[in-house]
């Protein structure tokens, strides 16, 4: 009797390289984790806060929209009911109402045919990254530490990444410069720049105004794009908001990425670029240029066909509702981070003050908005270290070594305060104290280990148990 043949098995080496690059594991794990450990505090989820999501809202959502189609733009029912129901435009249909917000909220005017409306902005990330990068000369260059997700995109698209260094006011400007320069003296080709000039995730650093000019003239003299991603930039905690690269562009440098998911709610999944950028044709001068939204249009009828029409008619009539303007839909989302903030620095002072001879050990910085906050901590921050903390101590955090690609940040701790209330806060801050306090105790143990072999110990860095 002939045997009956195994099952398929397939070996990672033989799929692409992404899928086991682990850079795309980070946000599976911390699921993971919080998923095992539901009674942890969790400083670990970028989420928006929840506490005013009302189910009923969608339904009217739809129909303001619904009302919109049918009484500004004329529709008939029965366009009506297609726009709802069928397959939609690949660039989108909200388009005008995102430009009417970039207008009202930033003084910005754009070309709606400029705007593609993605599905989330993860997917502009993979659509933009795909486009400008043509083969393996070219490159992209990025703030390190950066937004793992971008990080993703760039694997998925084949897109290196080259990074620059960032300090408290954002991105490096010299080094930035410097890297350019070496990358071109290696034979790549340097396509763009990324940036997030607001309260960047996950540092929470902020370009002040004189370097956003600056980085516009340096894109301009090196002849690069800018690739602006504009996420937290309505949580500013106190002060005037600063405008945006693309409100500064005058010269079309500026790729700017968009999304819903941290004002509107991150469940509908809708996202945006301004890619106003013209395209012209080799050998054909002669012809009009198109805009780059349009070639980032063609390659998302290959992916996704079109965004959900039924995500952005909500979208569409969650703007609607304001006014067009997120800065109004925003205000009540935008004081609960301002107090969590506020919160956090406050409880991080308290329990981490300096300890007479001890030292201050523990470090924090202390950005102007956003919904992160980073912590550098005396001992070796990774994930078996996160591990321990949740089963022990009922706290999740961030590795920051997830925002260096692996290559750095091992003693440092992203916290995020967005869905937290204050007392969650407090109690978290606290339970980070303690594990501390456990490690600070393991390192002495390890010092008087070391001291009576006569010191012909090494002092490690702290171990999970």
């Amino acid at each position: 009797m002939t045997e009956k043949p195994g099952p398929v098995r397939l070996s990672v080496t033989d799929l692409h390289a992404s899928v086991d690059d682990p850079a795309l594991t980070s946000m599976t794990l911390l699921n993971e984790l919080a998923g095992r450990y539901p009674d942890a505090v969790s400083f670990s989820a970028g989420r928006p806060f929840e506490g005013f999501y009302n189910v009923d809202d969608l339904s009217r959502h739809l129909r303001t929209f619904r009302g919109y189609l049918e009484d500004e733009k004329n529709l008939s029912a029965e366009h009506v009911r297609r726009t709802f129901f069928q397959y939609g435009r690949t660039k989108g249909f909200i388009h005008e109402l995102i430009a009417r917000q970039l207008e009202v909220d930033e003084g910005l005017t754009v070309d709606p045919e400029s705007i593609v409306v993605t599905t989330g902005c993860q997917e502009a990330m993979v659509l933009l990254l795909r486009t400008l990068v043509r083969d393996t000369r070219d490159i992209v260059l990025a703030a390190t530490p950066n937004y793992v997700g971008f990080i993703g995109a760039a694997r998925v698209a084949g897109a290196p990444l080259r990074s620059v260094r960032e300090h408290e006011g954002g991105i490096d400007l010299d080094d930035l410069e410097r890297q350019i320069r070496a990358a071109r003296r290696e034979g790549l080709r340097p396509r763009a720049c990324y940036v997030v000039p607001d309260f960047a995730n996950p540092s929470g650093a902020s370009m002040c105004l004189a370097d956003r000019i600056a980085l516009l003239e340096l894109a301009g003299r090196e002849e690069i794009l800018v690739i602006e991603d504009n996420p937290y930039s309505l949580f500013r905690a106190a002060g005037s908001s600063l405008p945006t690269l693309k409100a500064l562009d005058e010269r079309h440098q500026v790729v700017h990425l968009g999304s819903f998911a941290k004002s509107a709610f991150a469940g509908a999944r809708v996202g945006y670029v301004i890619a106003d950028q013209p395209v012209t044709a080799t050998g054909a001068s002669h012809e009009e240029p198109v805009l780059l939204a349009d070639h980032l249009a063609k390659l998302k009828s290959m992916v996704t066909l079109n965004t959900s029409t039924v995500a952005q008619a909500v979208i569409g009539g969650y703007l609607l509702e304001n006014g067009c303007s997120l800065k109004r839909a925003t205000a009540r989302e935008a004081a609960v981070y301002r107090r969590n903030l506020a919160t956090l620095l406050e409880s991080l002072h308290s329990v981490f003050a300096p300890v007479p001879g001890a030292g201050q050990d523990v470090t924090w910085n202390t950005p102007e908005g956003g919904m992160f906050i980073v912590l550098t901590l005396p001992f070796r921050a990774d994930d078996d270290m996160l591990e321990y903390s949740a089963s022990r101590f009922g706290v999740l955090w961030t590795p920051m070594d997830h925002f260096y690609g692996g290559t750095s940040g091992f003693h440092q701790a992203r916290l995020s305060f967005s869905v937290l209330t204050p007392e969650q806060i407090a109690l978290g801050v606290e339970r980070l104290g303690k594990l501390v306090q456990d490690q600070r105790a393991r390192a002495r143990d390890r010092a008087d280990v070391a001291l009576a072999r006569g010191g012909r110990g090494r002092l490690l860095e702290p171990q999970t148990a």
